[in-house]
């Protein structure tokens, strides 16, 4: 989905651990840092097989997957000079989709900026699906390679909706080269290393990076992602984990219509004769994610919507291969696979404090979907408008105070009530299980459009967040409207209690 955190290693769980990412992008790599629960990574065992087909284990599948390879853009990047002494007005630490969007658009308006990451020129091994609507509004249409006239939900073997919202892949090849181009075209340096830390001084930050290098900014902003290694949180970090394993393949063919993308898909036939499964997924479930490219090219994805702790990725790719099996998806090859997680929800970061954020480091992810990528392109604008504004009036403001005026811009009231109220939504989620997931989306997906578009873009604000709740209810069966109320009645206590303490 949009906002995946993609990387493509082996999950499991282990004890905290406190270092800073290859490569934070949905999409990037990861190490969550919780202390409940933390990922660590490490690269299953592969072996290369020809003509192979998915078998009833998990691991006849992996057997399937290439080793990783990493690709390189050609691009020749004007890279930072340490030995001229130079203060930057802004240095973006990540070359993820937010980190570069924001260094377009603060170098387009004539400041200095030097972009930090280990990898700049590595192209995102990530699959991004988003809204179009969403992408037009940016003008950025030409970044999506596969376009799908709508969407469907398979709420059960009975009843499937049609979405008529297209629907799209993203090109991020495309994208990144489109990005990268116009920072080295504004002026963008580039330093490759990773920055270990920051030390504040009034009108200038120092970023001491890996290399021995330091470079002097009046503006920092963290943009890794989920490793939150700048950006200071004051409150325990529990989030719900969406946690997903997808499979780009060849497959000999598929049930699905290639005009039409499968957003969710619950239905659970596949797991009649696996009753311990089926047990599982009963209380926890999962759903099929499928964008179908041709009659036997298909992105598949099975994903656990949302939950805490998370689903182990061994039982979500146990799912998987069930599914296809019962859906007669026999796969030939794979091209890619994906491993991810998404911390949904859970605290914002300290509002205001002097390293700026975006993306999930920022905690911009949806927390109710899972969502990100396009929230944060949308973002970016007023993030790189507020440091062009403060940055460009005198420097009169100290560092301090320059950094609390864009988090206002980035965190406006409104934005915060919001994403309460998403926070609200996801903590229903987390207490229900298959049959009344399934009787919350068969009454969301029959909402007018503009509630469920709004809902699922982050365009719905309070006023309109409750007459979508309201209307969420009303068209809700007895049954969930039960549900709901006894699920969300403390859910609900605290989203007030939340909104009554958070003020200007």
């Amino acid at each position: 989905m949009d906002t995946l955190l993609k990387t493509h290693n082996k999950l499991e769980f282990l004890p905290q651990l406190h270092v800073f990412p290859e490569k934070a992008s949905h999409l990037g790599s990861i190490k969550l840092q919780n202390p409940e629960l933390s990922f660590c990574l490490k690269r299953p065992y592969n072996k290369r097989v020809r003509n192979g087909c998915v078998k009833a284990t998990s691991g006849a599948l992996l057997e399937l997957v290439p080793e990783t390879k990493k690709e390189n853009l050609e691009f020749d990047l004007p890279m930072y000079d340490p030995s001229k002494g130079l203060v930057v007005d802004l240095a973006v630490v990540g070359g993820g989709p937010a980190g570069l969007a924001v260094a377009q658009q603060v170098s387009k308006a004539g400041l200095s900026v030097c972009l930090i990451d280990p990898s700049p020129k590595l192209i995102w091994p990530n699959n991004y699906g988003v809204w179009v609507d969403e992408f037009e509004a940016m003008d950025l249409l030409d970044c999506l390679d596969t376009t799908w006239s709508g969407a469907v939900v398979y709420i059960d073997d009975k009843t499937k909706k049609d979405l008529g919202r297209p629907y799209g892949r993203v090109n991020r090849k495309q994208l990144k080269s489109k990005m990268l181009q116009k920072c080295i075209s504004n002026g963008v340096k580039f330093h490759q290393a990773k920055v270990v830390k920051v030390i504040h001084e009034e009108s200038k930050s120092l970023l001491i990076c890996n290399d021995g290098i330091t470079i002097q900014a009046a503006v920092v902003l963290d943009a890794t992602g989920f490793s939150r290694c700048l950006v200071q949180y004051d409150k325990p970090y529990n989030p719900g984990y969406q946690v997903a394993y997808g499979i780009l393949a060849e497959v000999e063919e598929h049930p699905f219509d290639i005009d039409k993308m499968v957003f969710m898909d619950w239905r659970d036939s596949h797991l009649d004769n696996n009753l311990e499964v089926k047990q599982r997924n009963s209380k926890i479930p999962t759903f099929l994610y499928a964008m179908p490219f041709s009659s036997d090219r298909i992105f598949l994805e099975e994903t656990s919507l949302v939950a805490r702790p998370g689903v182990p990725m061994e039982d979500i790719q146990e799912r998987m291969v069930a599914r296809l099996r019962h859906l007669g998806i026999k796969v030939k090859s794979i091209e890619e696979d994906e491993r991810c997680v998404i911390p949904m929800g859970g605290p914002l970061p300290v509002l205001p404090q002097r390293v700026v954020g975006i993306g999930g480091t920022a905690g911009m992810v949806h927390p109710s979907t899972g969502y990100m990528v396009a929230r944060t392109l949308a973002a970016a604008p007023i993030v790189a408008n507020s440091i062009v504004q403060y940055l460009g009036s005198g420097r009169s403001l100290s560092g301090n105070e320059l950094a609390a005026e864009v988090w206002k811009d980035l965190w406006p009231i409104q934005r915060r009530r919001q994403r309460e109220f998403f926070c609200f939504g996801m903590d229903i989620l987390l207490k229900l299980d298959l049959q009344a997931t399934r009787r919350f989306f068969d009454a969301f997906f029959d909402l007018e459009p503009h509630y469920w578009h709004g809902f699922l873009s982050s365009r719905l604000f309070l006023p309109e967040l409750i007459f979508f709740g309201l209307s969420l209810f009303s068209h809700a069966s007895n049954t969930s409207r039960i549900e709901i109320m006894t699920k969300g009645t403390l859910p609900l206590v605290n989203m007030i209690n939340n909104l009554v303490q958070d003020r200007e």
